[in-house]
C-alpha cells in the first residue's frame, strides 16, 4: 500500500462508505480533531516521563480514538458490528469514569479553577483536554452518535484529572485562578 494515492489532490477525501467529500467537510474536520487529539496524547507519553499507569491508560485511549475516528468516517454505518475494535460503547465510558475516580481520590479537592500548566506532561495533557473539547463540539456539530459524544465528554474530564495527577506526582503546585 502506497502512502500517497493522489486521490485527495483535488481537495476531496473518501469516507469509509466510498463517498467523496470536501476535506473541509464538517465530518472530516471532526475526525481530524480526534486524530489531532490522538497525536497530542502520543506526544504526552513519548518522552516516557508519565507514570506507567497513566501511560497504559493513554495507550488504551489512543486505541479508542482510532475506533471513534473510524465511526466518524462511516456515515452509512458500513463497519460491521462484529468489528469490535471499531466500537465505542458504554463499557468504554465506564472505564474512563473508573479511572477518573481512582485518580481523583488521590488529589487535593478543587476549590477554584486552576490555570493549565505545571509539569511538561501535565501541560501536554491540558492541551490534549482542550483539543478533546474541540473534537466533542465538532462531533456534536455533525449530529454524531451520542455514545461518541459521551465518550469525548468523559475523556476531557479524565485528561483534566490526569494533568492534575501528573503535576501532583511531579511536586508542582497548581496555580489557582
Amino acid at each position: 500500500m502506497k502512502i500517497y494515492t493522489r486521490t485527495g489532490d483535488s481537495g476531496e477525501t473518501g469516507l469509509f462508505d466510498g463517498t467523496r467529500v470536501s476535506k473541509a467537510d464538517a465530518r472530516v474536520a471532526a475526525y481530524g480533531d480526534v486524530d489531532e487529539l490522538n497525536a497530542w496524547l502520543g506526544l504526552a507519553r513519548a518522552p516516557g516521563r508519565l507514570n506507567s499507569r497513566t501511560e497504559e491508560m493513554i495507550v488504551q485511549i489512543q486505541r479508542d480514538l482510532f475506533a471513534l475516528g473510524a465511526r466518524l468516517a462511516d456515515p452509512s454505518h458500513k463497519i460491521a458490528e462484529r468489528v469490535t475494535k471499531a466500537q465505542v460503547q458504554s463499557d468504554d465510558v465506564a472505564r474512563l469514569e473508573g479511572w477518573i475516580d481512582a485518580l481523583d481520590e488521590k488529589l487535593p479537592p478543587l476549590r477554584r479553577f486552576i490555570l493549565p500548566g505545571g509539569s511538561h506532561q501535565g501541560a501536554l495533557l491540558h492541551v490534549a483536554r482542550t483539543v478533546c473539547r474541540r473534537a466533542e463540539r465538532a462531533v456534536v456539530g455533525i449530529g454524531g452518535d451520542p455514545q461518541l459524544i459521551v465518550y469525548l465528554n468523559r475523556l476531557s474530564d479524565l485528561l483534566f484529572v490526569m494533568a492534575r495527577a501528573e503535576n501532583e506526582g511531579a511536586g508542582i503546585p497548581e496555580i489557582e485562578w
